[in-house]
């Protein structure tokens, strides 16, 4: 079974984020590259575009499905993992921390008590497998 960093909170639809003040990184967790497999195509929102919490915001293709991926938080995209989209196989490498995709600033930062702590993470997990 995959680790999952303490540092992060997580979504029941296998997003992450590593909120700092008001600002959140996000990704997807190891284990929803896992059900992918290998990534190949990534799209993802430009900076100022705004994400809502439970809403897509970003595609995610692999060598087995595409997937929308699903905003764990709500709040105005302020950075971008440009590098990932050229290549989006650094998801594949570490999910948690050079596979981040996308940077807020959170409109409702209240929103992050909602998510899973890492122990909740891994029950559901174990749960679906």
């Amino acid at each position: 079974m995959a680790s999952y960093p303490q540092s992060l909170k997580y979504a029941k639809e296998h997003e992450w984020a590593r909120v700092s003040g008001n600002t959140a990184t996000i990704g997807i967790t190891a284990f929803a590259k896992d059900q992918l497999g290998d990534v190949v195509y990534l799209e993802l929102p430009e900076p100022g575009a705004t994400v809502k919490k439970g809403e897509p915001f970003g595609v995610v293709e692999s060598t087995k499905a595409v997937s929308e991926l699903f905003a764990p938080l709500s709040g105005k995209v302020t950075k971008v993992n440009k590098p990932l989209i050229d290549a989006p196989e650094g998801i594949n490498a570490d999910p948690h921390e050079k596979g981040w995709m996308i940077e807020i600033e959170m409109s409702a930062p209240q929103e992050a008590n909602e998510l899973l702590d890492a122990n909740q993470y891994e029950e559901l997990v174990a749960a679906q497998q």
